[in-house]
């Protein structure tokens, strides 16, 4: 089992920034890919970065890549996503999220086996 706590959301206006931290607890030595993602109101849960938790790669949905930067401790247990510039569009309840069965890809929601409980982030025009 994971544990996964999320930390950092909150109220910014148009043009700020925020970081968003997950703390990872329990059997963190199975865990392979670590995501966050985030979920509008009416919409599809969504991946906005992932890294390999074991590795150095690192994806970005499309268009976040220029204003959000995911990063991560390993000694911490601990990711991190850094949002620049931040837009009402990007107002969502955001998760963090972990694999620990590999093989599979890592955009996908459905992918991940532990979830935290999400933080919202609310951005004001």
């Amino acid at each position: 089992q994971v544990q996964l706590v999320e930390s950092g959301g909150g109220l910014v206006q148009g043009g700020g920034s925020l970081r968003l931290s997950c703390a990872a607890s329990g059997h963190t030595f199975m865990m392979i890919t670590m995501g966050w993602f985030r979920q509008a109101p009416g919409k599809e849960r969504e991946c906005v970065a992932a890294v390999d938790w074991r590795g150095s790669s690192t994806y970005y949905a499309d268009s976040m890549e220029a204003r959000f930067t995911i990063s991560r401790d390993n000694a911490k247990n601990s990711l991190y996503l850094h949002m620049n510039s931040l837009k009402p569009e990007d107002t969502a309840v955001y998760y963090c999220a972990a694999q620990v069965f590999g093989g599979r890809a890592f955009y996908e929601a459905q992918n991940y086996d532990y979830w935290g409980q999400g933080t919202q982030v609310t951005v004001s025009s």
